[in-house]
Formats: structure tokens, C-alpha cells, sequence
């Protein structure tokens, strides 16, 4: 009788490693098209078939991942941030196409995330999404990395950060959309977010913001204003801001999010947006593009994010080297900065 074919037996085909064939057959976005489909041809060619039920009893692996979301303000009832919620239609397409369910809940900081997850064999690994306050969480990722709990975080990707992190350039995002008001003329900024160690992600975006003010020597005549991120926060700091700094030309926002509020802080207050005032976000999504006017803002491709995210973990789970990954950015040009 002929032994059924091995992952081994697809790599020495493909002339590849065992752990490319792994990725290749989960379609990971880190293995390059050409050698996906290679392998996956490769396999078919040599019927080969994961036998998931004998995986499973063998590994005692659950085959669910965990989703877990902070709970954040929003204008409807959702406590979701639309930001992830194209994250979140491609993570859960990358945890089908790898063969896992996907078991989705809002992160309660309860003191037993391994205990609720990975150790009761819930879920094999945990995916982090959302920004929360870092200096309250931090704690639970350092608690999650003693226990030798697989997870995967969305945020800032420094050292100082417990676990695995993928994401998005932040500072060169920052600088980018930063330079393109400066490019336009632009001489007086604000910036409106969080610029400090609870929210990494922001404190990146305002260190590139301020960089680009720094090269271009107008830093010293620049200004910003706390906001979490939420129109309503995005509306009145902008009030605030006006009253104490009526002449700013441009301003620079943390997220899409906060801008909307800051558009219709402006055009309450009479503001011509942008003969006046110029404003950008962050973020890119969807309703980005039906602000008035158009927002431009700095793209985070979150379908790639979510695959990644998807990836880095089941790597993780398979008992793989895995490392931080920093995504690209885009800059989307539209009405409201005046190009």
C-alpha cells in the first residue's frame, strides 16, 4: 500500500523547507504567490490531505483562535472602532482559509486571560486588537508572555512591548501627511490626540508629526491638544483649541476618528476648511472618503494586517521564530488639506 504523502515529501518536491510548505498551504501572505502556488500544486499532485482530527489529538490543539477587542466609544452601540472592522473580515478569512474557528469577545482585563483561553484549550492563541491605555494593559501582556500564552498584538512595535507586535509605521505616517500640509504652505499646527506612553500608537504619529515641524523650523510655533478617539472628543478639543490658538493654519489628527469631530468643530464655528484650517486624519476608513469636505488621511492596509496577524500566530502555535512585522503606509490625498 502506498504511505499517504508528508508535508517533508512537499518540500523536498518544491525544493523549499517543511516550514515554507506549512505557511505555503495556509496561504500566508509571507510566502510569495509564485512559491504558494507551486507548493499547492505540488500537494495536489501527491493527494496529499491534513488529517486535522489526528493533528488535533496529537498537538491537543483546539483548532480556534481568540479575537479579543477593547470595548471603545463609538457613536452607535457597536464599542467597536471602524478601524478594525476591516481587520476584523480578514482576520476572520485568514483563521478559515488556515482551517480555525474563530472565537470573537470584547477583552474584560479579567486577571485570567490564560486560564479563560489557551490553558482551558478554548483557543490555541490569542489576537489583541484595539488601542485601550497601555500603561493598564501592559501588566496582562506581561502576564500572558509568563505563562507561555501564544498571542499576537495589533499596536506599537518596540522592545518595551511584552509579545509579538504587528503594525503600521506610525511615525513615517505622522511625517508623511505632516510634510504634505507643509509642502502646501501651511506655517501654524496643531496636533490633536494623545502624545504620550498610553497610547503608543498616537505618541508615534505626533513624534513623526513633530519631526517633519522640527526639519521645516516651524516645530516651536506648534501645538496639541489631548483627544481619545472619538468625534465627540475630536469636536471639543477643537474648540479648545481655537480659543486658545485662533490662528493655527493646519491640523494634524491621531485618527480619522477625531477628525470628523475636528470637520465639524470648524464648519460650526464658521471655518473654511481648507482656505483656513487644512485637516488630516489617520487611518482611512470608510467614511474617510464621505466626510465633508473628503478627509486626507494616512491608509493602513488592514486586509494585509489581518492576514499577517493570522499568520504570526499560527507560526507562533507551530512553535516558530516569529518577530515583529511594521506595515507600510500610505498617504491619501483629498479636499481637506487643500492639494
Amino acid at each position: 500500500m502506498k504511505e499517504k504523502a508528508t508535508s517533508f515529501d512537499i518540500a523536498h518536491h518544491a525544493g523549499v523547507s517543511q516550514s515554507t510548505v506549512s505557511r505555503a498551504l495556509r496561504n500566508s501572505p509571507l510566502v510569495n504567490k509564485e512559491t504558494r502556488e507551486k507548493v499547492q500544486a505540488i500537494a495536489r499532485e501527491l493527494n496529499y490531505k491534513v488529517d486535522k482530527n489526528a493533528s488535533n489529538l496529537r498537538r491537543q490543539h483546539s483548532k480556534t483562535l481568540a479575537l479579543l477587542l477593547f470595548e471603545d466609544p463609538t457613536s452607535d452601540n457597536s464599542l467597536i472602532n471602524p478601524f478594525f472592522l476591516s481587520m476584523l473580515g480578514s482576520i476572520t478569512r485568514a483563521s478559515a482559509n488556515a482551517g480555525y474557528d474563530l472565537l470573537i469577545s470584547f477583552q474584560n482585563l479579567s486577571d485570567d486571560w490564560h486560564a479563560e483561553y489557551e490553558d482551558s484549550n478554548k483557543a490555541d492563541g490569542i489576537i489583541l486588537l484595539g488601542y485601550g491605555d497601555y500603561t493598564e494593559y501592559c501588566t496582562k501582556l506581561t502576564q500572558l508572555e509568563a505563562q507561555n500564552t501564544h498571542f499576537v498584538r495589533w499596536g506599537a512595535l518596540d522592545d518595551e512591548h511584552p509579545g509579538v507586535s504587528i503594525g503600521c509605521d506610525n511615525f513615517q505616517g505622522g511625517f508623511d501627511v505632516t510634510q504634505h500640509l507643509l509642502d502646501l504652505g501651511r506655517k501654524r499646527f496643531a496636533f490633536i490626540g494623545g502624545a504620550d506612553s498610553r497610547a503608543p500608537e498616537f505618541f508615534a504619529r505626533y513624534q513623526g508629526y513633530h519631526k517633519a515641524l522640527t526639519l521645516a523650523d516651524v516645530a516651536q510655533s506648534a501645538v496639541q491638544q489631548d483627544a481619545i478617539s472619538t468625534e465627540d472628543s475630536g469636536y471639543s478639543a477643537t474648540l479648545l483649541l481655537l480659543e486658545r490658538h485662533p490662528n493655527i493654519d493646519a491640523i494634524v489628527c491621531a485618527s480619522d476618528l477625531i477628525a470628523i469631530g475636528v470637520l465639524r468643530a470648524l464648519r460650526d464655528s464658521n471655518i473654511s476648511i481648507p482656505q483656513q484650517i487644512a485637516v488630516v486624519g489617520f487611518d482611512n476608513v470608510p467614511v474617510a472618503s464621505f466626510a465633508t469636505p473628503g478627509l486626507t488621511t494616512v491608509k493602513q492596509d488592514t486586509i494585509l494586517a489581518g492576514e499577517i496577524l493570522v499568520d504570526s500566530l499560527l507560526r507562533l502555535i507551530a512553535g516558530e521564530e516569529v518577530e515583529h512585522y511594521l506595515m507600510h503606509v500610505d498617504l491619501v490625498i483629498r479636499q481637506s488639506s487643500g492639494a
